[in-house]
């Protein structure tokens, strides 16, 4: 793609954005990026791009801007729907997401994760596993670092290991990973994508372009990955934590197994994973799968593996005060990957709930939280909601914001509880993002830490 002396328009000034305009701009192209937010609210975005030549439209979206351009490149964050971008593609404008901008530069073999829940965890697992083969190694795409920023370290030998979201799906055109592994599909994103069909229609699209000798990797268990398989060219891998497989990664006793092409092959022990629970067991077999088909060893699979402490802001194991254990799942952003947090505990749970809804039912909280959680805290704009859908089934408690519920979660726990935090809604309401929410977390906690450490050094003296 050659963007030398092209107008190009970047919508929004978040990460993503601002990597995609600063690199269109040192490619020859003419940048104009616009923003809904004043100019004083992204003043410190402003002050970088400017030095490059890239004019900033701050303070709302100029129609006469998205007419002129010869292409666009709307953030994650902007939906498609927005009339502007509607009315570019009436033009003959192309739209076309950083994911797919990315695509036409990068060099490399591509392996792309998606799913409603687990593919940072999964991302960064086969991050480890392929940097310890000693390959040329780039992890990126919705997992923080933007897929643009890697193509200049990109190149023939590089394996490039992307987590890939149902927004940045949209607006591809050509996108072709090597390996594509779709992990799961539950309910999410509802407040953007107009119904559960479109949402999953999204998901499927990370297989549109890849031909007959690229692999897609399924989630066996999860019917609705499932349905997708048969739709797409690639050959189709498959993993599973609950049945025997021909093509894919299982679980055989205590020991996960890789099977093609008629062998099978024991990778590692299902005792080596140090993540807890079930749901980071499927992360690892399809971490299994992608690796094994790009040629990486079992046993150095089984040895990054079992030295991979997991990712911050899943299930993070934050301290134990006084015989209480807490625990950052910020990440926990919708409901399944709430329950999927619940279960990785026996029980004796207090449950830090809310943040802002994204049309989420509730409702599948409740029977989980009933069997494990003594309490549930409820905090943010979602938690009148939360309130109406948990009622009658164990102790609830309103708070206003995180902080109090830490506090009040440290009042009522006793030895042996576990204090998690697994939101099952977005941060915006009070957050910048989820990373914001989970540090402000266990801020909090040090600070418990720090007051009980303080009197036990009082009672000793």
């Amino acid at each position: 793609m050659d963007v030398n002396g092209k107008r190009a328009l970047v919508v929004g000034l978040a990460r993503t954005g601002v990597a995609a305009a600063e690199f269109l701009a040192r490619r020859g192209a003419h940048v104009t990026v616009s923003e809904q937010e004043p100019a004083e609210q992204v003043a410190e975005y402003g002050e970088r791009l400017r030095p490059l030549g890239i004019e900033c439209e701050t303070g709302g979206h100029q129609q006469a801007t998205f007419l002129r351009a010869d292409f666009i490149v709307p953030s994650p964050g902007v939906p498609l729907s927005l009339p502007l971008l509607e009315a570019a593609r009436r033009k003959g404008i192309e739209i076309l997401s950083e994911l797919e901008l990315a695509w036409r530069f990068l060099r490399g073999s591509v392996v792309a994760i998606t799913g409603s829940n687990g593919k940072t965890t999964t991302t960064a697992l086969l991050g480890k596993i392929f940097s310890d083969s000693g390959r040329l190694t780039l992890v990126g795409g919705n997992i923080g670092t933007p897929a643009i920023t890697l193509v200049e370290a990109s190149g023939e030998a590089a394996t490039i290991v992307l987590e890939v979201s149902s927004f940045q799906l949209e607006a591809i055109s050509s996108f072709r990973p090597r390996v594509a592994a779709l992990l799961n599909i539950t309910p999410d994103h509802l407040d953007r994508h107009a119904s559960m069909a479109d949402y999953i229609a999204a998901k499927a699209r990370l297989f549109s372009y890849q031909r007959e000798d690229d692999f897609a990797v399924f989630n066996a268990d999860d019917p609705r990955s499932a349905a997708l398989a048969a739709g797409v060219r690639a050959q189709r891998i498959w993993f599973s934590r609950q049945r025997r497989l021909d093509a894919g990664a299982y679980l055989e006793g205590d020991r996960i197994v890789f099977a093609t092409g008629g062998r099978r092959e024991r990778v590692l022990p299902q005792s080596a994973i140090q993540l807890k629970g079930l749901h980071n067991l499927e992360n690892v077999l399809a971490a299994v799968c992608a690796a094994r088909l790009l040629g990486v060893p079992a046993e150095v699979i089984h040895r990054a593996v079992a030295s991979f402490e997991g990712v911050e802001h899943r299930l993070e194991f934050v301290a134990e005060i006084d015989g209480v254990a807490y625990y950052n799942d910020s990440k926990a952003t919708n409901v399944d990957a709430a329950l999927k947090a619940i279960a990785a505990f026996a029980g004796n749970l207090i449950v830090i709930l809310g943040g802002k809804d994204k049309g989420s039912d509730f409702a599948p909280l409740r029977e989980a939280l009933a069997g494990r959680a003594r309490c549930a805290l409820l905090i943010g704009a979602a938690r009148e909601k939360l309130a109406a859908a948990l009622r009658d089934g164990f102790p609830l408690e309103q708070v206003e914001t995180l902080p109090e519920a830490v506090v009040r979660a440290a009042e009522l726990a006793r030895a042996g509880d576990t204090v998690l935090l697994a939101p099952a809604c977005a941060s915006f309401d009070q957050f910048e993002n989820f990373e914001h929410r989970g540090r402000v977390f266990k801020e909090e906690v040090r600070k418990l830490a720090a007051v009980h450490a303080g009197a036990k050094r009082g009672q000793a003296s």
